[in-house]
């Protein structure tokens, strides 16, 4: 019988190479850092290779996601307001303004060119009378027809309140876009480091070369 083969003996076996595989390379990284071998800039570039990771890792989903929550509440809050204080009514067409214009494409449907402008009466939600130029979806807009519009509560003629699925779409979408500009800028800035870097190396190289350059031959022939 084998000792190690009881509830936990072959999978904390097998669970324990991996982990002492990881500590094990871990702790070779961290001794590397005192190598002879190991140039102040592979050390410069192990530090700006790490700070990125961590950025594009933890910080940026982290901003991301705390500016997606900011951004969420106020446009909630904007949208709260916005129902609060535009209220639907029915506009009643007096008579157009502007004729439709038809197109060719049939993308548009039909030669539909979107909104009609047209003179309009409306009542407010304080039960006031007012009349004005309108915006309307409608086809053909002839006197008399109705559509649907929105007030804020003197009357004026505003756009349609946010809704809240829309408010978290925008808010997701600010979030996304905080995240990838915080992922872009600490690639960016790594690039623009490990690129200096390697032209000190360079440089380095160059003037080590220059001083051992000129004995090289001389020292292959044993002159």
């Amino acid at each position: 019988m084998r000792a190690a083969d009881g509830p936990q003996g072959p999978r904390a076996g097998a669970e324990r190479v991996p982990r002492t595989r990881r500590r094990r390379t871990a702790s070779g990284v961290w001794r590397w850092r005192h190598s002879p071998l190991c140039r102040p800039t592979d050390l410069a570039e192990a530090w700006v290779a790490l700070v990125a990771l961590v950025l594009i890792a933890v910080v940026a989903p982290a901003t991301g996601l705390v500016t997606g929550l900011r951004a969420n509440s106020a446009l909630q809050q904007e949208v709260v307001q916005q129902q609060r204080e535009r209220h639907e009514t029915t506009g009643v067409v007096l008579r157009p303004v502007r004729e439709v214009r038809h197109s060719g494409d049939a993308e548009v449907g039909a030669g539909y060119a979107g909104p009609v402008t047209v003179q309009a009466s409306w009542t407010a939600y304080d039960g006031s009378k007012h009349s004005g130029p309108a915006s309307t979806i409608r086809r053909s807009a002839q006197p008399g027809d109705t559509f649907p519009l929105w007030t804020d509560d003197r009357g004026r003629i505003v756009n349609r309140p946010v809704d809240a699925s829309t408010a978290v779409a925008q808010a997701a979408l600010t979030g996304f876009g905080t995240f990838a500009v915080l992922c872009g800028l600490a690639h960016c800035v790594r690039l623009l480091v490990v690129r200096r870097l390697m032209h000190r190396r360079y440089e380095r190289l160059d003037r080590a070369w220059s001083k051992v350059g000129p004995e090289w031959g001389r020292t292959g022939t044993g002159g």
